[in-house]
Protein backbone atom coordinates (compact mmCIF):
# COMPACT_ATOMS: atom_id res chain seq x y z
CA UNK A 1 0.00 0.00 0.00
CA UNK A 2 2.83 2.13 1.18
CA UNK A 3 4.72 1.65 -2.12
CA UNK A 4 1.78 2.47 -4.60
CA UNK A 5 0.99 5.31 -2.60
CA UNK A 6 4.74 6.47 -2.93
CA UNK A 7 4.51 5.74 -6.94
CA UNK A 8 1.67 7.51 -7.31
CA UNK A 9 2.96 10.74 -5.55
CA UNK A 10 5.77 10.81 -7.45
CA UNK A 11 4.10 10.74 -10.97
CA UNK A 12 5.58 13.94 -12.76
CA UNK A 13 3.24 16.51 -14.00
CA UNK A 14 2.06 16.20 -17.41
CA UNK A 15 2.87 18.64 -19.99
CA UNK A 16 -0.15 21.19 -20.11
CA UNK A 17 -0.07 21.12 -16.30
CA UNK A 18 4.14 22.48 -16.90
CA UNK A 19 2.82 24.73 -19.29
CA UNK A 20 0.06 26.31 -16.93
CA UNK A 21 2.40 26.77 -14.42
CA UNK A 22 4.80 28.06 -16.90
CA UNK A 23 2.20 31.02 -18.39
CA UNK A 24 0.69 31.03 -14.78
CA UNK A 25 4.50 32.19 -13.39
CA UNK A 26 5.28 34.63 -16.43
CA UNK A 27 1.76 36.21 -15.64
CA UNK A 28 2.74 36.94 -11.99
CA UNK A 29 6.15 38.36 -12.45
CA UNK A 30 5.13 40.51 -15.41
CA UNK A 31 2.35 42.00 -12.92
CA UNK A 32 5.08 42.23 -10.26
CA UNK A 33 7.06 44.30 -12.80
CA UNK A 34 4.53 46.68 -13.76
CA UNK A 35 3.75 47.16 -10.36
CA UNK A 36 7.23 48.00 -9.38
CA UNK A 37 8.41 50.01 -12.18
CA UNK A 38 8.19 53.67 -12.17
CA UNK A 39 6.07 55.17 -14.59
CA UNK A 40 6.31 59.08 -14.65
CA UNK A 41 3.46 61.02 -14.46
CA UNK A 42 1.16 57.65 -14.67
CA UNK A 43 0.42 58.25 -10.94
CA UNK A 44 -2.34 61.12 -11.57
CA UNK A 45 -4.14 59.97 -14.55
CA UNK A 46 -3.95 56.17 -14.70
CA UNK A 47 -5.82 55.50 -11.10
CA UNK A 48 -8.43 58.42 -12.12
CA UNK A 49 -9.02 57.29 -16.19
CA UNK A 50 -9.70 53.13 -14.69
CA UNK A 51 -12.13 54.71 -12.02
CA UNK A 52 -13.97 56.73 -14.82
CA UNK A 53 -14.29 53.65 -16.98
CA UNK A 54 -16.61 51.99 -14.22
CA UNK A 55 -19.99 51.02 -15.51
CA UNK A 56 -19.17 52.03 -19.14
CA UNK A 57 -19.30 55.90 -18.00
CA UNK A 58 -15.71 56.80 -20.30
CA UNK A 59 -16.92 55.36 -22.93
CA UNK A 60 -20.62 56.46 -22.78
CA UNK A 61 -19.56 59.90 -22.55
CA UNK A 62 -17.04 59.51 -25.37
CA UNK A 63 -19.55 58.22 -27.40
CA UNK A 64 -21.75 61.54 -26.77
CA UNK A 65 -18.46 63.48 -27.55
CA UNK A 66 -18.15 61.96 -30.99
CA UNK A 67 -21.64 62.00 -32.09
CA UNK A 68 -21.25 65.97 -31.71
CA UNK A 69 -18.28 66.96 -32.58
CA UNK A 70 -17.93 64.40 -35.69
CA UNK A 71 -21.28 66.16 -36.78
CA UNK A 72 -21.97 63.43 -39.49
CA UNK A 73 -23.66 60.55 -39.86
CA UNK A 74 -20.37 58.64 -40.18
CA UNK A 75 -19.68 60.02 -36.95
CA UNK A 76 -22.50 59.29 -35.17
CA UNK A 77 -22.88 55.52 -36.20
CA UNK A 78 -19.47 54.99 -34.97
CA UNK A 79 -20.61 55.86 -31.40
CA UNK A 80 -23.61 54.01 -32.05
CA UNK A 81 -21.23 50.92 -32.80
CA UNK A 82 -19.08 51.51 -30.21
CA UNK A 83 -21.45 51.48 -27.86
CA UNK A 84 -23.50 48.39 -29.14
CA UNK A 85 -20.08 46.37 -28.95
CA UNK A 86 -19.60 47.61 -25.55
CA UNK A 87 -23.34 46.04 -24.92
CA UNK A 88 -22.31 42.71 -25.85
CA UNK A 89 -18.63 42.44 -24.76
CA UNK A 90 -20.27 43.74 -21.04
CA UNK A 91 -22.89 40.83 -21.64
CA UNK A 92 -20.50 38.11 -22.77
CA UNK A 93 -17.74 39.02 -20.03
CA UNK A 94 -20.39 39.15 -16.74
CA UNK A 95 -22.65 35.85 -18.17
CA UNK A 96 -20.42 33.86 -19.20
CA UNK A 97 -16.50 35.04 -18.47
CA UNK A 98 -16.10 35.31 -14.74
CA UNK A 99 -18.10 32.71 -14.20
CA UNK A 100 -16.49 29.99 -15.75
CA UNK A 101 -12.78 31.24 -14.30
CA UNK A 102 -12.96 32.21 -10.89
CA UNK A 103 -9.52 33.56 -10.63
CA UNK A 104 -8.96 35.74 -7.41
CA UNK A 105 -8.17 39.11 -7.70
CA UNK A 106 -3.77 39.87 -7.60
CA UNK A 107 -2.46 40.48 -4.20
CA UNK A 108 -1.66 44.54 -3.59
CA UNK A 109 1.58 43.74 -1.76
CA UNK A 110 3.88 45.16 -4.66
CA UNK A 111 1.64 48.07 -5.57
CA UNK A 112 1.95 51.36 -4.22
CA UNK A 113 -0.85 52.62 -2.18
CA UNK A 114 -0.93 55.95 -4.07
CA UNK A 115 -1.87 53.67 -7.32
CA UNK A 116 -4.28 51.35 -5.23
CA UNK A 117 -8.10 52.00 -6.23
CA UNK A 118 -10.20 53.53 -3.46
CA UNK A 119 -13.04 50.83 -3.67
CA UNK A 120 -11.33 47.46 -4.60
CA UNK A 121 -13.55 45.41 -7.44
CA UNK A 122 -15.22 42.28 -5.80
CA UNK A 123 -15.87 40.15 -8.83
CA UNK A 124 -13.61 37.57 -9.89
CA UNK A 125 -10.35 38.75 -11.75
CA UNK A 126 -10.54 36.58 -14.97
CA UNK A 127 -11.06 38.16 -17.45
CA UNK A 128 -10.74 41.87 -16.97
CA UNK A 129 -14.43 43.52 -17.92
CA UNK A 130 -12.62 47.03 -18.07
CA UNK A 131 -10.61 45.68 -20.60
CA UNK A 132 -13.26 44.19 -22.47
CA UNK A 133 -15.19 47.30 -22.81
CA UNK A 134 -12.60 49.57 -23.89
CA UNK A 135 -11.35 47.09 -26.69
CA UNK A 136 -15.03 46.41 -27.77
CA UNK A 137 -15.70 50.06 -27.64
CA UNK A 138 -12.79 51.30 -29.45
CA UNK A 139 -13.05 48.24 -32.22
CA UNK A 140 -16.57 49.37 -32.92
CA UNK A 141 -15.46 52.91 -33.39
CA UNK A 142 -12.90 51.97 -35.54
CA UNK A 143 -15.05 49.65 -38.01
CA UNK A 144 -17.24 52.55 -38.69
CA UNK A 145 -14.99 55.81 -38.59
CA UNK A 146 -10.75 55.13 -39.15
CA UNK A 147 -9.79 58.23 -37.83
CA UNK A 148 -12.54 58.64 -34.79
CA UNK A 149 -10.75 55.00 -34.40
CA UNK A 150 -7.37 56.12 -34.52
CA UNK A 151 -8.80 58.91 -31.64
CA UNK A 152 -10.27 56.23 -29.20
CA UNK A 153 -7.43 53.68 -29.69
CA UNK A 154 -4.67 55.35 -26.92
CA UNK A 155 -7.53 55.77 -24.75
CA UNK A 156 -8.94 52.07 -24.75
CA UNK A 157 -5.32 51.08 -24.59
CA UNK A 158 -4.67 53.12 -21.54
CA UNK A 159 -7.92 51.89 -19.71
CA UNK A 160 -6.77 48.47 -20.04
CA UNK A 161 -2.90 49.09 -18.66
CA UNK A 162 -4.54 51.24 -15.93
CA UNK A 163 -6.32 47.56 -14.57
CA UNK A 164 -2.51 45.91 -14.12
CA UNK A 165 -0.92 49.23 -13.16
CA UNK A 166 -3.79 49.68 -10.33
CA UNK A 167 -3.42 45.88 -9.31
CA UNK A 168 -6.94 45.14 -10.07
CA UNK A 169 -6.37 42.22 -12.76
CA UNK A 170 -3.34 40.26 -14.09
CA UNK A 171 -1.85 40.98 -17.47
CA UNK A 172 -3.84 37.74 -18.67
CA UNK A 173 -7.22 39.15 -17.38
CA UNK A 174 -6.40 42.17 -19.24
CA UNK A 175 -5.44 40.10 -22.79
CA UNK A 176 -8.07 37.69 -22.65
CA UNK A 177 -10.66 40.88 -21.98
CA UNK A 178 -9.04 42.74 -24.43
CA UNK A 179 -10.02 40.09 -27.07
CA UNK A 180 -13.29 39.64 -25.99
CA UNK A 181 -13.78 43.09 -26.64
CA UNK A 182 -12.69 42.90 -30.29
CA UNK A 183 -14.35 39.74 -31.34
CA UNK A 184 -17.48 41.35 -29.92
CA UNK A 185 -17.33 43.99 -31.84
CA UNK A 186 -16.56 42.16 -34.84
CA UNK A 187 -19.85 39.91 -34.00
CA UNK A 188 -21.77 43.41 -34.37
CA UNK A 189 -20.63 43.82 -37.48
CA UNK A 190 -21.70 40.21 -38.49
CA UNK A 191 -24.94 41.35 -37.37
CA UNK A 192 -25.29 44.73 -38.29
CA UNK A 193 -23.02 45.80 -41.60
CA UNK A 194 -21.11 48.82 -41.44
CA UNK A 195 -21.71 50.92 -44.28
CA UNK A 196 -17.91 49.87 -45.72
CA UNK A 197 -19.24 46.59 -46.29
CA UNK A 198 -22.22 47.34 -48.36
CA UNK A 199 -20.91 48.77 -51.80
CA UNK A 200 -22.80 51.43 -52.90
CA UNK A 201 -24.89 51.55 -56.12
CA UNK A 202 -22.78 51.39 -58.81
CA UNK A 203 -24.90 50.83 -61.89
CA UNK A 204 -25.78 51.76 -64.82
CA UNK A 205 -22.84 53.34 -64.58
CA UNK A 206 -22.40 56.83 -67.25
CA UNK A 207 -20.36 59.49 -67.65
CA UNK A 208 -20.82 63.14 -66.37
CA UNK A 209 -18.68 66.33 -67.51
CA UNK A 210 -15.62 66.65 -65.38
CA UNK A 211 -15.89 69.76 -63.25
CA UNK A 212 -11.94 70.20 -61.49
CA UNK A 213 -12.89 72.64 -58.03
CA UNK A 214 -16.11 73.01 -59.56
CA UNK A 215 -15.98 74.62 -62.77
CA UNK A 216 -18.95 75.79 -64.24
CA UNK A 217 -21.05 74.27 -61.61
CA UNK A 218 -23.96 75.91 -59.68
CA UNK A 219 -24.92 74.66 -56.12
CA UNK A 220 -28.09 76.07 -54.54
CA UNK A 221 -27.71 75.28 -50.59
CA UNK A 222 -31.40 75.51 -48.54
CA UNK A 223 -29.96 77.71 -45.73
CA UNK A 224 -33.44 76.03 -43.38
CA UNK A 225 -32.25 72.56 -44.15
CA UNK A 226 -30.27 70.70 -41.27
CA UNK A 227 -26.99 71.52 -41.34
CA UNK A 228 -26.71 72.93 -44.81
CA UNK A 229 -25.82 76.45 -44.05
CA UNK A 230 -22.57 74.99 -42.31
CA UNK A 231 -21.91 72.53 -45.47
CA UNK A 232 -21.97 75.46 -47.69
CA UNK A 233 -18.63 76.93 -46.29
CA UNK A 234 -17.23 73.58 -47.31
CA UNK A 235 -18.18 73.15 -50.52
CA UNK A 236 -16.70 77.01 -50.80
CA UNK A 237 -13.54 76.13 -49.63
CA UNK A 238 -13.52 72.41 -51.17
CA UNK A 239 -15.10 73.71 -54.52
CA UNK A 240 -13.34 77.59 -55.35
CA UNK A 241 -14.76 77.58 -59.05
CA UNK A 242 -18.39 76.52 -58.09
CA UNK A 243 -20.76 79.15 -57.63
CA UNK A 244 -22.54 78.83 -54.17
CA UNK A 245 -25.80 80.38 -53.62
CA UNK A 246 -27.81 80.22 -50.71
CA UNK A 247 -31.11 81.01 -50.37
CA UNK A 248 -34.88 80.24 -48.80
CA UNK A 249 -37.39 77.77 -49.35
CA UNK A 250 -39.32 79.79 -50.86
CA UNK A 251 -36.75 80.76 -53.72
CA UNK A 252 -35.46 77.30 -54.02
CA UNK A 253 -37.37 76.56 -57.35
CA UNK A 254 -36.36 79.85 -58.71
CA UNK A 255 -32.51 79.13 -58.04
CA UNK A 256 -32.71 75.92 -59.80
CA UNK A 257 -33.56 76.63 -62.76
CA UNK A 258 -31.16 79.79 -63.07
CA UNK A 259 -28.73 77.03 -62.19
CA UNK A 260 -29.53 74.53 -64.87
CA UNK A 261 -29.44 77.11 -67.22
CA UNK A 262 -26.38 79.18 -65.84
CA UNK A 263 -23.84 75.92 -65.41
CA UNK A 264 -22.96 72.47 -66.91
CA UNK A 265 -24.47 70.90 -63.62
CA UNK A 266 -26.77 71.43 -60.75
CA UNK A 267 -25.04 71.08 -57.43
CA UNK A 268 -27.62 70.86 -54.14
CA UNK A 269 -26.85 71.05 -50.16
CA UNK A 270 -29.91 70.21 -47.97
CA UNK A 271 -31.98 67.93 -47.27
CA UNK A 272 -33.85 65.23 -49.02
CA UNK A 273 -37.01 67.41 -49.80
CA UNK A 274 -34.15 70.08 -50.77
CA UNK A 275 -32.41 67.03 -53.41
CA UNK A 276 -35.86 66.18 -55.05
CA UNK A 277 -36.91 69.88 -55.78
CA UNK A 278 -33.07 69.87 -57.69
CA UNK A 279 -33.72 66.51 -59.10
CA UNK A 280 -37.02 67.12 -61.07
CA UNK A 281 -35.35 70.32 -62.36
CA UNK A 282 -31.88 68.50 -63.15
CA UNK A 283 -34.15 65.64 -64.88
CA UNK A 284 -36.17 68.16 -66.54
CA UNK A 285 -33.36 70.14 -67.99
CA UNK A 286 -31.08 66.94 -68.84
CA UNK A 287 -28.07 68.04 -66.78
CA UNK A 288 -26.48 66.18 -64.16
CA UNK A 289 -26.88 67.00 -60.58
CA UNK A 290 -23.93 66.76 -57.59
CA UNK A 291 -25.67 66.22 -54.20
CA UNK A 292 -24.30 67.56 -50.90
CA UNK A 293 -25.88 66.25 -47.76
CA UNK A 294 -27.03 69.13 -45.63
CA UNK A 295 -30.05 67.52 -44.19
CA UNK A 296 -31.14 65.37 -40.87
CA UNK A 297 -31.17 61.87 -42.99
CA UNK A 298 -29.51 62.51 -46.35
CA UNK A 299 -31.26 58.78 -47.44
CA UNK A 300 -30.71 59.22 -51.50
CA UNK A 301 -27.02 60.78 -50.55
CA UNK A 302 -26.21 58.16 -48.26
CA UNK A 303 -27.68 55.55 -50.63
CA UNK A 304 -25.26 56.75 -53.09
CA UNK A 305 -22.77 56.39 -50.65
CA UNK A 306 -22.11 59.91 -50.49
CA UNK A 307 -21.61 61.08 -46.90
CA UNK A 308 -19.37 63.98 -46.96
CA UNK A 309 -18.72 67.07 -49.44
CA UNK A 310 -15.21 65.14 -50.39
CA UNK A 311 -16.95 62.18 -51.66
CA UNK A 312 -18.78 64.04 -54.16
CA UNK A 313 -16.27 66.62 -55.14
CA UNK A 314 -13.88 63.01 -56.19
CA UNK A 315 -16.89 62.18 -58.67
CA UNK A 316 -17.12 66.02 -60.27
CA UNK A 317 -13.06 65.96 -60.73
CA UNK A 318 -13.26 62.44 -61.93
CA UNK A 319 -16.48 62.91 -63.95
CA UNK A 320 -17.67 59.66 -62.48
CA UNK A 321 -21.81 59.16 -62.32
CA UNK A 322 -24.63 56.69 -62.33
CA UNK A 323 -27.89 56.41 -63.44
CA UNK A 324 -30.88 56.31 -61.02
CA UNK A 325 -35.00 56.13 -61.18
CA UNK A 326 -37.23 58.64 -60.25
CA UNK A 327 -40.35 57.31 -58.83
CA UNK A 328 -43.48 59.80 -60.05
CA UNK A 329 -46.91 59.79 -58.96
CA UNK A 330 -50.05 61.02 -61.47
CA UNK A 331 -51.10 63.82 -61.18
CA UNK A 332 -49.18 65.29 -58.59
CA UNK A 333 -50.12 68.02 -56.07
CA UNK A 334 -49.75 71.15 -58.54
CA UNK A 335 -52.89 72.66 -59.79
CA UNK A 336 -51.58 71.64 -63.59
CA UNK A 337 -52.05 67.75 -62.98
CA UNK A 338 -48.58 67.28 -63.78
CA UNK A 339 -46.79 64.27 -62.31
CA UNK A 340 -45.30 64.48 -58.46
CA UNK A 341 -41.75 63.25 -58.07
CA UNK A 342 -40.04 61.23 -55.21
CA UNK A 343 -36.56 59.69 -54.78
CA UNK A 344 -37.01 57.69 -51.64
CA UNK A 345 -40.34 57.42 -50.42
CA UNK A 346 -43.88 58.09 -51.11
CA UNK A 347 -46.84 57.46 -48.60
CA UNK A 348 -50.64 57.39 -47.35
CA UNK A 349 -52.34 57.13 -44.22
CA UNK A 350 -50.90 57.92 -40.75
CA UNK A 351 -47.31 58.28 -41.93
CA UNK A 352 -47.98 61.75 -43.97
CA UNK A 353 -49.85 62.87 -40.85
CA UNK A 354 -46.84 61.82 -38.51
CA UNK A 355 -44.35 63.99 -40.74
CA UNK A 356 -47.10 66.68 -40.42
CA UNK A 357 -46.63 66.60 -36.30
CA UNK A 358 -42.61 66.11 -36.33
CA UNK A 359 -42.34 69.12 -38.51
CA UNK A 360 -44.78 71.18 -36.41
CA UNK A 361 -42.50 70.15 -33.41
CA UNK A 362 -39.09 69.26 -34.59
CA UNK A 363 -38.05 72.65 -34.45
CA UNK A 364 -38.50 73.23 -30.98
CA UNK A 365 -37.97 69.60 -29.35
CA UNK A 366 -35.69 67.94 -31.89
CA UNK A 367 -35.95 66.11 -34.40
CA UNK A 368 -36.12 62.51 -32.72
CA UNK A 369 -38.03 63.69 -29.79
CA UNK A 370 -40.36 65.12 -32.21
CA UNK A 371 -41.30 62.00 -34.45
CA UNK A 372 -41.90 60.03 -30.76
CA UNK A 373 -44.34 62.62 -29.81
CA UNK A 374 -45.85 62.14 -33.49
CA UNK A 375 -46.22 58.38 -33.28
CA UNK A 376 -47.94 58.51 -30.43
CA UNK A 377 -49.97 61.15 -31.10
CA UNK A 378 -51.07 59.54 -34.33
CA UNK A 379 -51.89 56.09 -33.61
CA UNK A 380 -53.74 57.17 -30.91
CA UNK A 381 -56.26 59.30 -32.87
CA UNK A 382 -56.29 58.43 -36.39
CA UNK A 383 -59.00 56.38 -37.80
CA UNK A 384 -57.73 53.60 -40.73
CA UNK A 385 -58.15 55.46 -44.38
CA UNK A 386 -60.25 53.75 -47.23
CA UNK A 387 -59.07 53.14 -51.09
CA UNK A 388 -58.83 50.86 -54.03
CA UNK A 389 -55.75 49.88 -54.37
CA UNK A 390 -54.30 47.77 -57.31
CA UNK A 391 -51.62 47.15 -59.92
CA UNK A 392 -54.25 47.99 -62.31
CA UNK A 393 -57.36 48.17 -60.81
CA UNK A 394 -58.01 46.64 -57.25
CA UNK A 395 -60.74 46.35 -54.67
CA UNK A 396 -61.49 48.61 -51.78
CA UNK A 397 -59.79 47.83 -48.38
CA UNK A 398 -59.06 49.74 -45.47
CA UNK A 399 -55.61 50.26 -44.45
CA UNK A 400 -53.35 52.25 -41.94
CA UNK A 401 -50.35 52.77 -44.19
CA UNK A 402 -49.07 52.81 -48.31
CA UNK A 403 -45.76 52.65 -48.40
CA UNK A 404 -43.97 53.32 -51.93
CA UNK A 405 -40.53 53.28 -52.25
CA UNK A 406 -38.01 54.40 -55.17
CA UNK A 407 -36.28 50.63 -55.32
CA UNK A 408 -36.22 47.71 -53.05
CA UNK A 409 -35.24 48.76 -49.40
CA UNK A 410 -33.88 46.05 -47.13
CA UNK A 411 -36.15 46.73 -44.34
CA UNK A 412 -38.42 49.39 -43.65
CA UNK A 413 -38.13 49.66 -39.13
CA UNK A 414 -37.56 53.11 -37.68
CA UNK A 415 -36.27 54.94 -41.14
CA UNK A 416 -35.95 53.40 -44.35
CA UNK A 417 -33.35 50.96 -44.88
CA UNK A 418 -30.44 50.80 -47.41
CA UNK A 419 -31.53 50.72 -51.22
CA UNK A 420 -28.74 48.35 -53.07
CA UNK A 421 -30.04 49.52 -56.93
CA UNK A 422 -31.48 52.75 -57.46
CA UNK A 423 -32.06 51.79 -61.02
CA UNK A 424 -34.05 48.95 -60.45
CA UNK A 425 -37.10 49.96 -62.44
CA UNK A 426 -39.40 49.13 -59.16
CA UNK A 427 -41.84 50.10 -56.61
CA UNK A 428 -41.11 48.45 -53.02
CA UNK A 429 -44.69 49.03 -52.01
CA UNK A 430 -45.82 47.88 -48.82
CA UNK A 431 -49.51 47.79 -47.28
CA UNK A 432 -50.36 48.09 -43.62
CA UNK A 433 -54.28 46.50 -43.16
CA UNK A 434 -56.73 48.41 -42.03
CA UNK A 435 -57.67 46.48 -38.27
CA UNK A 436 -57.17 46.77 -34.61
CA UNK A 437 -53.75 47.61 -32.49
CA UNK A 438 -52.35 49.93 -35.49
CA UNK A 439 -48.55 50.47 -33.57
CA UNK A 440 -48.42 46.21 -33.57
CA UNK A 441 -49.42 46.53 -37.28
CA UNK A 442 -47.24 49.13 -38.16
CA UNK A 443 -44.32 47.35 -36.33
CA UNK A 444 -45.02 44.22 -37.89
CA UNK A 445 -44.77 45.37 -41.10
CA UNK A 446 -41.14 47.32 -40.34
CA UNK A 447 -40.15 44.01 -39.42
CA UNK A 448 -41.02 42.09 -42.01
CA UNK A 449 -38.90 41.71 -45.42
CA UNK A 450 -39.71 43.42 -48.97
CA UNK A 451 -41.48 40.35 -50.30
CA UNK A 452 -44.00 39.42 -47.28
CA UNK A 453 -48.11 38.08 -46.92
CA UNK A 454 -50.12 38.21 -44.09
CA UNK A 455 -53.56 39.02 -42.75
CA UNK A 456 -51.49 42.13 -40.49
CA UNK A 457 -49.56 43.81 -44.10
CA UNK A 458 -48.41 42.93 -47.50
CA UNK A 459 -44.97 43.49 -49.28
CA UNK A 460 -44.44 43.46 -53.00
CA UNK A 461 -42.17 44.16 -55.82
CA UNK A 462 -44.69 46.07 -57.99
CA UNK A 463 -43.81 48.47 -61.60
CA UNK A 464 -47.26 50.35 -61.30
CA UNK A 465 -50.24 51.13 -58.91
CA UNK A 466 -53.17 52.28 -59.27
CA UNK A 467 -55.37 54.23 -56.30
CA UNK A 468 -58.73 55.35 -56.02
CA UNK A 469 -61.53 56.24 -53.84
CA UNK A 470 -60.35 58.55 -51.36
CA UNK A 471 -61.64 61.03 -49.61
CA UNK A 472 -61.26 64.67 -49.89
CA UNK A 473 -58.63 66.02 -47.41
CA UNK A 474 -56.41 62.95 -47.61
CA UNK A 475 -53.16 64.08 -47.35
CA UNK A 476 -49.94 62.13 -49.24
CA UNK A 477 -46.09 62.41 -48.08
CA UNK A 478 -42.71 62.35 -50.07
CA UNK A 479 -39.49 62.49 -49.74
CA UNK A 480 -40.45 64.11 -46.52
CA UNK A 481 -43.10 66.76 -48.55
CA UNK A 482 -46.77 66.35 -47.15
CA UNK A 483 -49.58 67.39 -49.79
CA UNK A 484 -53.29 66.90 -50.19
CA UNK A 485 -53.95 63.43 -52.13
CA UNK A 486 -56.08 63.64 -55.38
CA UNK A 487 -58.84 61.25 -55.03
CA UNK A 488 -57.58 59.25 -58.00
CA UNK A 489 -53.83 58.67 -59.23
CA UNK A 490 -50.95 56.35 -60.36
CA UNK A 491 -47.57 55.41 -59.14
CA UNK A 492 -44.74 54.33 -61.03
CA UNK A 493 -41.14 55.43 -62.29
CA UNK A 494 -38.91 57.14 -64.84
CA UNK A 495 -36.18 54.62 -65.29
CA UNK A 496 -32.89 55.69 -65.09
CA UNK A 497 -34.30 59.59 -65.84
CA UNK A 498 -31.66 61.30 -63.71
CA UNK A 499 -27.92 61.36 -63.91
CA UNK A 500 -26.16 61.85 -60.27
CA UNK A 501 -22.19 62.42 -59.35
CA UNK A 502 -21.03 59.47 -57.27
CA UNK A 503 -17.36 58.59 -57.11
CA UNK A 504 -16.22 54.87 -58.39
CA UNK A 505 -13.74 54.04 -55.80
CA UNK A 506 -15.39 54.54 -52.10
Amino acid sequence: MSSAYSAHAHIPPRPSGRIASWLSARDRALFHGVATHHWPGADRVLPRLSHGANHGLLWFGTAAGIAAVGGSTRARRAAVRGLASLALASLAVNTVGKRSVRRVRPVLDSVPLIRQLKRQPITTSFPSGHSASAAAFATGVALESKGWGAVVAPVAASVAFSRIYTGAHYPSDVLVGAALGVGAAFAVRGLVPTRGQIPAPGRPYTEAPALPAGQDLVVVVNKRSGSAAAKAALVRDALPRAEVVECEPDALSAELEKAAQQGRAIGVCGGDGTVNRAAVVAAARGVPLAVFPGGTLNHFAYDLGIEEVQDTCRALESGDAVKVDLGRFTPGPGPDGEPGHFLNTFSLGVYPELVRIREHWGPRIGGWPAGILAAAEVLRGERPLEATIGEHKGRRRALWMLFAGNGMYQRLGPTPGRRLDLADGLLDVRVVHGGRLPGLRLLAAALAGPLSRSPVHAAQRLRRVWISGLAPGTLLAYDGEVAPAPEEFVIDKAHEALTVYRPLQQ
